[in-house]
């Protein structure tokens, strides 16, 4: 009996200790033993957008941005833990890939990434949004993480260029490019008289300090009109989430 006791304790005692210390966590990252395989995602990609989402009650915005532009902030990474969830973009995320996530780049941004403790850089695509931790730039894929030399320490000051869209890179000759705006606005006012127009357009430019507004001449029923819209939305989806918030009763799309 008592045999048996002690076989049982030390039997107890081996599961802990080998599955106690199967997973490390290391500030910014997670790191397990990783698997081989690697993720198709050829099928599962969605249109991306430049549409505005929330996150832990704070608005984000994507932005407009050109080829060369430069920033720096802290990135960190993610691995397993994600490896094969939907991305923002609708790919599967694979931590093998050259991908990252920033809160507001354009979906498909090219971007170098250089590590400022090391000089090490890594091409990658932005397929997702995030890191939502104060103070951090980017989010690296696990490869990318582990090629300019981050996965070790979970986080690390960087320096991050536009190099091109839409999953292309731009020749350095190339003439700077910018993510153009879309061709769609929002009606948020019409009046029979131009004065009218102008007190309203002049309300509400520059409106969330993004959206400007312009007078559009037209007739109806035989007699001038004057609608007033809201641009710069960067896609019909971002239209039509900015109409759903409510703001503007009788708001609609139109695309010019």
């Amino acid at each position: 009996m008592l045999y048996q006791i002690r076989y049982i304790f030390i039997t107890v005692v081996l599961i802990f200790l080998f599955t106690g210390c199967s997973t490390k966590r290391y500030y910014g990252g997670y790191y397990k033993p990783l698997k081989t395989h690697r993720i198709n995602n050829s099928a599962s990609v969605q249109r991306a957008t430049m549409r505005p989402y929330m996150v832990g009650g704070k608005m984000y915005y994507p932005t407009v941005v050109k080829t060369g532009n430069v920033y720096r902030g802290i990135a960190s990474w993610y691995g397993p833990n994600f490896h094969g969830k939907k991305t923002s973009n609708g790919e599967w995320y694979d931590m093998y890939a050259m991908t990252a996530a920033h809160k507001t780049l354009p979906m498909n941004t090219i971007v170098k990434v250089t590590n400022l403790l090391n000089g090490k850089s890594a091409v990658v695509r932005i397929n997702d949004r995030g890191p939502f931790v104060k103070n951090r730039i980017i989010d690296l894929s696990y490869a990318a993480a582990k090629k300019i030399g981050v996965v070790s320490r979970g986080t690390a000051p960087v320096r991050l260029e536009v190099l091109g869209f839409n999953g292309k890179i731009l020749k350095p000759s190339a003439k700077k490019e910018t993510v153009r705006l879309s061709n769609f606005y929002v009606q948020i006012g019409s009046f029979r008289r131009k004065e009218g127009a102008k007190i309203y357009q002049n309300r509400y430019n520059n409106y969330n300090n993004r959206y400007g507004t312009v007078i559009v001449k037209g007739t109806y029923k035989e007699r001038p009109i004057y609608r007033v819209w809201l641009s710069g939305f960067k896609s019909e989806n971002e239209a039509r989430d900015f109409i759903k918030r409510g703001n503007f009763a009788g708001a609609f799309i139109v695309r010019k």
